[in-house]
């Protein structure tokens, strides 16, 4: 009973992301299975923008137009077609808006036109609404997934036994498609932008009642259309949960258990792998945030190369016997930058140089006194890997310190092998996204306030021509600041500190 129902729920799942999705002009389905992909050439597809008038002179004309049924129409009348969602109706007459003539094998009935539509085909008859940017944040890709999907769907239906589930072999249709999942990771990455852009548009009325309305003509259960666009996300999550529970209960002994043991694998590293493309994605985010805050940055972006910030800290560069330099490190995959602090502001960091960590090759120094370096501790130097050309010397203030910079520049190339193997990729689009919403919100906060967290000060008249003569005041430090830099404070003459004291203990 477990197993019939764990392969059932697989099978819904075809059926749930329909959602949004709408019938499109295809010319691939074949009219015996119904199929999208399958479909004769030269066999148009119903296509959202289509008018009825022109449908209906289509038809006419003795040309076969198809829709797929997005939900189940259960009926027991006669003159109703009765149809499950995912079935390709032959659309006979649309003269009528709402009820349409169609057949689904030799059988003509009339059926709910509303029953071939969705969110996406409601909102495209409205672009005064939503352009087609909005249209792409709060749907993405569910498209493709919905015929990805559908083709999954298809393959599970074939393995599937309904007289004897537990003779079911469905594991290689996960096996077949392991590469195909990977459609769910855009969909998954740019969910939270959907859900923000939705929750703008919710708080005017006009699309609160027009969502709702389309749900209504959909006859979809009551749930919110954030709801529904969240199915996909909570499917891919579920697919490894789902296949481990299969496995439990399959005998070792059963002929499908080798190929459910290898599913339950591929599909826990599917979902990592839209984890970890996810994770990637935020930590871009924070990255260019943090190099927009970085003075006088210098050459290409640290995201044309790199993804992942993976150590950072205070080391000393010596430059020579005698003569050293205190610098922030931040080593990320594929490169080392190093910064020097603002002598004024400590909290600010002002670009240096950077290195490629591809050429890189760190070797630990023992402590003591170097012919060349003189007296050395916690060191370690970094050389070129090929000529070995030595390319600098760093110093930590602590031996544990020089282990997790030399840990963290092992794991650094570890992790560019992942990404290799796994296939992570962070595209160009997206990494200049990230720059210019680091940029933009930097000239946001810039507005409210004028150096780093301190508010800008009231507006003032302007100084008499008199007073203009003084040394004005940088505007990109507060005054307080420059007045206690400039004027530190005295101790008290030891006079005036010997009458002071005398008089506490006056009586």
């Amino acid at each position: 009973m477990i197993l019939y129902g764990i392969i059932s729920n697989f099978i819904q799942c075809g059926h749930i992301i329909d959602g949004s999705s709408d019938p499109m002009l295809d010319d691939s389905v074949s009219e015996e299975d119904g199929s999208f992909e399958e479909l004769t050439e030269g066999t148009p597809y119903l296509q959202p923008e289509v008018e009825l008038f022109t449908l209906n002179q289509y038809i006419q004309s003795g040309h076969a137009v198809y829709a797929e049924a997005l939900w189940d129409h259960v009926t027991m009348e006669e003159q109703e077609l009765a149809f499950k969602a995912g079935d390709v109706i032959r659309v006979l007459d649309v003269q009528e808006q709402d009820w349409w003539w169609g057949a689904v094998g030799d059988h003509e009935a009339w059926f709910p036109s509303s029953f071939v539509r969705g969110y996406i085909r409601q909102c495209r008859k409205h672009p005064g609404m939503f352009t087609d940017a909005q249209l792409k944040t709060i749907f993405s890709n569910i498209e493709d997934i919905y015929r990805f999907q559908r083709k999954f769907l298809k393959d599970l239906e074939k393995k599937y036994n309904p007289e004897n589930p537990h003779l079911s072999e469905i594991g290689s249709c996960f096996l077949q498609q392991e590469d195909g999942f990977s459609i769910y990771s855009e969909y998954c990455n740019t969910h939270p932008v959907a859900c923000a852009e939705l929750q703008r548009l919710m708080k005017q009325g006009r699309y609160k009642h027009f969502f709702e309305a389309c749900r209504l003509l959909q006859q979809m259960i009551d749930i919110s259309i954030a709801g529904f666009l969240l199915t996909p996300v909570q499917k891919i999550c579920k697919y490894p949960l789902q296949l481990g529970e299969l496995l439990k209960y399959t005998p070792k002994d059963h002929s499908d258990y080798a190929g459910v043991c290898a599913a339950h694998k591929a599909m826990k590293n599917v979902a990592s792998l839209i984890n970890e493309r996810k994770r990637r994605l935020e930590s871009i985010d924070t990255i260019a945030h943090w190099q927009v805050a970085i003075l006088h940055w210098a050459g290409e972006d640290v995201l044309m190369r790199s993804s992942e910030l993976i150590h950072s800290g205070e080391l000393t560069r010596i430059v020579r016997p005698g003569k050293t330099q205190q610098r922030s490190y931040f080593l990320f995959d594929h490169q080392l930058v190093f910064c020097k602090k603002d002598v004024l502001r400590r909290d600010l960091l002002h670009y240096r140089d950077r290195m490629d960590t591809d050429l890189l090759e760190p070797i630990d120094l023992p402590d003591g006194r170097h012919a060349e370096l003189g007296l050395l501790k916690n060191a370690f130097l970094l050389r070129h890997a090929e000529n070995l050309n030595v390319l600098c010397v760093l110093c930590c203030k602590k031996s544990q310190d020089k282990q997790r910079w030399l840990q963290a520049f092992a794991r650094e190339r570890r992790r560019v092998q992942e990404d290799q193997e796994m296939g992570i990729e962070i595209t160009e689009a997206q990494r200049k996204q990230a720059v210019h919403n680091a940029r933009k919100t930097k000239q946001g906060n810039m507005k409210k306030t004028n150096y780093s967290d301190h508010p800008v000060p009231p507006h003032h008249q302007p100084l008499h021509p008199l007073h203009q003569r003084h040394v004005t005041v940088p505007t990109s430090i507060p005054q307080q600041q420059v007045f206690s830099l400039a004027e530190p404070k005295k101790k008290p003459s030891h006079l005036l500190y010997s009458l002071a004291r005398s008089a506490l203990f006056r009586k």
